[in-house]
């Protein structure tokens, strides 16, 4: 999918089966507010084991197929370490609006992970939506967020 990457128009989202009807109430929510989403399942409520889901989706945002994405299983945690696992990116919990705001703004986090039995639809879309708002403000967090990266880079 060509698209330029300043315009954030498409989203990669991506869940478990216990994220499964979040993960379609949020592409709703993004469509709507007509962002393209890139889907990585699953496409029934069907069994699925999120560190698959996570990986295919978190390796593409480190390829800059698309700058951010969402990741949701139950608590949003295991998507997270997942993702976690894929040099060059950053997935950040979010549960809550100024989580969200601060995983961007001072994180650079290109990836949020929510759990579908820890929080509700209506919290779900203002987290995102406060999220996808939200851009990286460089300053005193980008010498915390380079250092990340260094610490990554030694890690190999």
């Amino acid at each position: 999918m060509d698209r330029n990457m300043s315009d954030q128009k498409c989203v990669a989202i991506g869940a478990d089966d216990a994220g499964y009807q979040l993960k379609e109430i949020i592409k709703k929510h993004l469509e709507a507010q007509g962002v393209e989403v890139a889907d990585y399942g699953p496409s029934t409520p069907d069994p699925v084991d999120y560190p698959d889901v996570a990986v295919m989706l978190a390796r593409d945002i480190a390829a800059q197929k698309y700058e951010r994405g969402i990741l949701i299983c139950g608590t949003g945690i295991g998507m997270a370490i997942t993702a976690n696992k894929v040099p060059g990116v950053y997935a950040a919990q979010a549960h809550d609006t100024y989580s969200a705001e601060r995983a961007r703004k001072s994180n650079n986090a290109q990836i949020i992970t929510m759990g579908a039995r820890v929080i509700g639809p209506e919290l779900a879309k203002q987290i995102v939506d406060v999220w996808m708002a939200s851009e990286f403000q460089g300053g005193a967090s980008a010498r915390k967020v380079s250092k990340i990266a260094e610490i990554e880079t030694h890690m190999k």
